[in-house]
């Protein structure tokens, strides 16, 4: 078949009955849209993942269970027909009150990745009632059929190549016929077990369809019209990017910026989708584009916050001019499959910060075991509420006289674990959480306001 546009809606985009419509009618506007992917409406993961958590109390579960209800049961209202939407979603929520007895028993990250998962399984049964009560030919997938993962439960990887195969044997001869909704953030192993992609995996997701389908491009709909200097929300005087760079995009993304996950660049990059990021609220404002080449790339192009960084210390005398210390210590954390973000080093010292990348969300800890056996080694030192700042740009290491700006500009900041140079598009250090937002405004400021 031609090629064709995949759309995925994120959920503050599928919130609500207006929300949905609105979605419906930028599918309308674009006819080559055949495949559109879901995440849960808004709200309702956190709710999920509470329960996965484990709520002892049969009370506090209820309500939590009804507030998912009422979520859902406020769209059902608006629907034209909605007895059999109305079917589906009661079933699913029947399989989330169980499932959250048995969390209340004993959690597992098993059954968490079944439980958050109800939510994208629900939305996508309203999505697809709306877009057919507005007259667009529509039917709902089950992405489990296709997006295959390995175990890995609330931070699964994706078998590209299976996913693939899958997807030409499954979803393409759908989309021949209709608008196909499907799912964001889940799959399922070779077992049909259910599995996430981790927390905020749902662009991830659309873009593995989307390389799966061999898609023509990507949109990314959101609440905000594409991706900013730095979030507006902390910056007043943000401006929108009409045009970014995969690379700086796929730094922006690595660093904090909230508007795509991680990974969601890398299966548009190894096609070459071009990747449209926009808002589903005003989608007349435009948006950004992320392609393989631009047309400007400025030495500064925006600014990312992540917080919640964890990071870990390591002091020992041994390490001075010892040979393979790096290697013991990197051997154990592999060994309890602790994800290692940055990292800078001394003669006696090594100081790296753990990257979250499951679906429980929140700072990253360093799993106790793993921690026995570093202090076997050497000292151990953790520091958590810090914040990591990014700046993201365009060779940046061969430009003089960029740091000196930068850091003048935050003299009178304690700055944490600087690192730049090992890439030519960032800068990046740590600071305290309670001066993130400050840090962040001071360098808009200086550095884009002028």
């Amino acid at each position: 078949m031609s090629l064709f546009n995949v759309a995925k809606f994120g959920g503050t985009s599928v919130a609500n009955f207006e929300a949905m419509s609105r979605c419906a009618a930028i599918i309308e506007n674009n006819p080559n849209t055949k495949l559109v992917v879901s995440s849960a409406c808004s709200g309702v993961t956190n709710l999920l993942v509470e329960l996965a958590n484990g709520v002892v109390c049969e009370q506090e579960r209820t309500k939590i269970i009804e507030k998912l209800a009422d979520i859902h049961q406020a769209i059902l209202a608006k629907l034209e027909s909605a007895t059999e939407s109305a079917v589906e979603v009661q079933k699913i929520l029947d399989t989330v009150t169980r499932l959250a007895e048995a969390a209340s028993i004993q959690e597992s990250t098993k059954l968490t990745d079944h439980l958050v998962a109800c939510g994208e399984l629900m939305s996508t049964h309203l999505l697809a009632q709306v877009m057919r009560e507005r007259g667009i030919n529509t039917v709902r997938f089950d992405i489990r059929q296709v997006l295959r993962t390995d175990n890995s439960f609330g931070k699964a990887e994706p078998d590209v190549e299976q996913t693939a195969l899958l997807a030409h044997e499954k979803l393409i001869p759908l989309c021949q016929e209709f608008v196909v909704v499907t799912q964001g953030f889940i799959g399922s192993d070779e077992q049909g077990n259910t599995t996430t992609l981790g927390r905020g995996g749902s662009d991830y997701s659309a873009a593995l369809i989307a390389e799966a389908v061999k898609a023509e491009g990507l949109e990314i709909w959101t609440d905000v019209p594409g991706i900013y200097t730095t979030d507006p929300r902390i910056a007043e005087k943000a401006s929108p990017i009409p045009e970014i760079s995969f690379s700086e995009a796929s730094e922006m993304a690595n660093f904090g910026a909230k508007i795509l996950h991680p990974s969601t660049l890398v299966p548009a990059l190894r096609h070459d989708i071009p990747v449209f990021v926009g808002s589903s609220k005003e989608p007349e404002k435009g948006g950004t584009w992320i392609r393989h080449q631009v047309q400007s790339s400025p030495l500064f192009r925006a600014l990312a916050l992540r917080c919640n960084q964890t990071m870990v210390t390591l002091r020992s005398a041994k390490m001075f001019h010892a040979y393979g210390f790096l290697a013991k210590v990197f051997e154990i954390l592999a060994k309890h499959k602790v994800s290692v973000d940055l990292i800078t080093t001394s003669e006696i010292s090594v100081s790296l910060t753990l990257d979250q990348t499951d679906t429980a969300g929140g700072a990253p800890e360093l799993p106790a075991a793993a921690r026995q056996e570093l202090e076997e080694l050497c000292t151990v030192e953790i520091e958590q509420n810090l914040c990591l700042v990014a700046l993201i740009g365009n060779n940046m290491s061969e430009s003089r006289g960029y740091a000196k700006k930068v850091f003048g500009t935050l003299e009178d900041l304690n700055l944490r674990m600087l690192c730049f140079g090992a890439s030519p598009h960032n800068l990046c250090f740590l600071v305290h959480e309670s001066v993130a937002r400050h840090a962040i405004q001071k360098l808009h400021q200086e550095l884009f306001e002028v």
